[in-house]
């Protein structure tokens, strides 16, 4: 199983590796925050099989701050520079989880 990615400690430098590591003190996604994300995704894609699956994914993979980043990004906003990598790491391994890429 894959870890979640305290993506929020990127920035303060915490994470030494693109390996998914989440300290004991970082909160897991709430379930509100996997409904948003499931909402947002079927609205854009319609896809209702992947969106459960990435949803699925994002609360074993992100924590709950990251979530928020992610799903901030859902709605347009622009991704600040300093979540740039924790980002495009867990969209790739997002991807993987739903049996996707490589």
């Amino acid at each position: 199983m894959i870890n979640r990615v305290a993506a929020g400690l990127v920035a303060l430098g915490f994470l030494a590796s693109p390996a998914f590591v989440t300290p004991s003190f970082a909160a897991a996604p709430t379930a509100e925050q996997k409904a948003e994300f499931y909402n947002a995704c079927v609205k854009t894609s319609s896809n209702v099989e992947l969106c459960t699956c990435k949803a699925d994914a994002a609360v074993q993979l992100i924590d709950q701050d990251f979530m928020a980043v992610v799903l901030a990004s859902m709605k347009g906003k622009t991704l600040d520079d300093k979540y740039a990598i924790a980002y495009n790491d867990y969209i790739v391994e997002s991807t993987r989880a739903c049996g996707m890429g490589m």
